[in-house]
């Protein structure tokens, strides 16, 4: 709890994955990526309650061994790949607030494929909600230039190229180009109000918190190969 708000952290983590079967249980760097969420968890006590949002008793059972609560199993028409985050947040939070009997202020989404996030990462996220007072904080990356939009092209059916954007032939350099982010998956802080009464993730007042260094967001098998490696040059520079 911070400042009076009670803080609802929800990991979702469905079983079914069409990219990487069982992604959510695939280890990386000697744990798996749901039991690392639990590790981060550890590390910030005032979060209130911790649940994983899952279909999968397995991936429930992996969860309770890293300290994360599996009170209940994610129905199956918010199970698939094509139902959104304010779905399962909002299931999540109305199944907690029946069963403890409370009112939380603040939900927290850490989705497991994010496994390079810190402690800190995830307490200014929700920290910024409350003091600001806001709808939803979103962690951030900046994008590479090289994928901007304006710099993106397509290729239609007979082979022809052209910029997605037609702005796109006239960018030359990098420095004609708007500073871009993209959510990196580390932490989304939400207010009640915004869940149900907007039913938003984002709502009308939401703020970023830029995070600095490598992020992967893991979808492919090439993603986690991606995460070994940066695990593995961290443990080589803590190491001299």
């Amino acid at each position: 709890m911070i400042a009076g708000k009670k803080i609802l952290a929800v990991v979702p983590a469905r079983g079914g994955s069409k990219g990487i079967p069982d992604k959510n249980l695939k280890v990386v760097g000697g744990v798996s990526l749901v039991a690392r969420v639990g590790d981060v968890l550890k590390e910030l006590p005032e979060i209130d309650r911790a649940v994983v949002s899952t279909d999968s008793n397995q991936i429930a059972s992996v969860a309770m061994s890293a300290g994360i609560s599996a009170p209940f199993r994610r129905p199956e028409s918010i199970s698939g790949d094509r139902v959104g985050d304010w779905e399962v947040l909002t299931h999540a939070l109305l199944m907690m607030e029946e069963m403890d009997d409370t009112h939380y202020d603040v939900v927290l989404m850490l989705q497991p494929t994010s496994p390079l996030r810190t402690s800190r990462d995830v307490r200014d996220c929700y920290t910024k909600l409350i003091n600001d007072d806001l709808d939803a904080v979103w962690t951030v990356s900046e994008t590479d230039s090289k994928n901007h939009p304006l710099k993106q092209l397509t290729v239609d059916k007979d082979g022809v190229l052209g910029y997605y954007d037609p702005i796109g032939h006239s960018i030359i350099a990098r420095q004609q180009l708007t500073t871009l982010y993209h959510r990196n998956g580390i932490a989304y802080a939400i207010s009640r109000s915004c869940l149900l009464e907007k039913k938003s993730i984002m709502g009308q007042r939401a703020a970023a918190v830029i995070v600095e260094g490598p992020h992967v967001s893991i979808d492919t098998l090439w993603d986690l190969a991606l995460i070994e490696f940066i695990l593995g040059q961290s443990r080589l520079d803590a190491s001299h």
